[in-house]
């Protein structure tokens, strides 16, 4: 495994990184089954673990709690805060009482003093970044945490869903400041969704990232079953998941044209080399420069194992330009 610094961190990190939404209430409800796949994540030598404070009852931090027991050395480990945690209105933010108790919340579920990386899932715009930084880096002058990073999504239209909510290029610049002049903790690590059919991110946040020295660990590389090949032309869906349901319906609709187009001209490119899509999906967002690790959201252990044959195979300049041929740099085909 070659393992690489987070941004300009000394921090070492896989290439792949271990999400694990789909570990516990929200996909994979078989404890022992996910404690199994943690384990060999770890075996594998994929040794990042990103989890979150907000991932449903049997959350997956009180999974991947006691899947590290005994382990803890072996593993990075990254949680978040951001997300509402209760009814009251100072359960969710960035508010210095939401981190104060949040972090604490999440060092019990996870049986660990410390967490590697804590992430901020998505911007408040309700509560001060000088509040939100001061606070974050009190946490890692206690000893409770001992880097902080940032998530965004890929939108702006909070009229759907808060989560939403996009941090810019410029805004992380502006805390980037802000850290400089208070001497505050600085962002270490972005989390932004990259992906072959959504590339909007080597517009501005990767030549931002790359100037400040901050490492990306992409989220959404398979878009949701999309590069797996999941989803196909002609074909019906399989609504075997409540995303499946919910997120993409009838594929039938004119707004998944395009998409079936450029999904059925990767996998002729996958079979041609000899892999699945999913493997090639994966491998091609640690081609760019500016990713350190890419999140793979495995429901089952052999999704698993497909995420890790990936880590075999190279995505060539020419295969590249033929991927940059159906998605140009800096758009996306969503």
């Amino acid at each position: 495994m070659e393992y690489r610094n987070l941004g300009r961190s000394g921090l070492k990190v896989s290439p792949l990184c271990l999400g694990t939404m789909m570990l516990g209430r929200w996909g994979n409800t078989d404890e022992a089954e996910c404690v199994r796949m943690i384990h060999r994540a770890l075996d594998a030598g994929i040794t990042f673990i990103d989890t979150s404070n907000n991932y449903g009852e049997g959350s997956s931090e009180e999974i991947v709690g006691k899947a590290l027991a005994g382990r803890r050395s072996q593993a990075v480990l990254a949680t978040k805060v951001w997300a509402p945690m209760g009814p009251g209105p100072n359960e969710k933010g960035l508010s210095r009482k939401a981190i104060q108790e949040q972090v604490e919340a999440s060092l019990r579920r996870l049986g660990t003093d410390v967490i590697d990386l804590y992430q901020i899932h998505r911007p408040d715009r309700t509560t001060p970044w000088d509040e939100t930084l001061s606070t974050l880096t009190d946490l890692v002058r206690q000893g409770k945490v001992r880097y902080v990073g940032c998530s965004t999504s890929h939108a702006t239209d909070t009229s759907v869903s808060p989560w939403t909510l996009r941090l810019e290029a410029w805004e992380i610049v502006e805390t980037l400041w802000l850290s400089e002049k208070h001497g505050f903790e600085r962002w270490t690590s972005l989390q932004p969704p990259y992906s072959i059919l959504r590339r909007t991110m080597e517009a501005e946040h990767f030549p931002m990232t790359q100037r400040f020295g901050i490492g990306n660990m992409v989220w959404s590389p398979l878009e949701g079953g999309w590069l797996a090949g999941k989803y196909r032309k002609g074909h019906e869906n399989p609504l075997d998941t409540p995303r499946a349901v919910k997120w993409v319906g009838d594929l039938d609709n004119p707004k998944f044209a395009h998409r079936l187009d450029v999904v059925e001209e990767l996998l002729k490119l996958a079979e041609g080399k000899g892999t699945t899509l999913a493997c090639f999906a994966l491998k091609w967002t640690l081609r760019h420069p500016a990713v350190t690790a890419t999140i793979i959201g495995p429901r089952t252990m052999e999704q698993l194992e497909d995420a890790i044959a990936s880590l075999e195979i190279q995505v060539s300049d020419e295969e590249a330009a033929r991927v940059d041929a159906l998605v140009p740099p800096g758009t996306s085909a969503l």
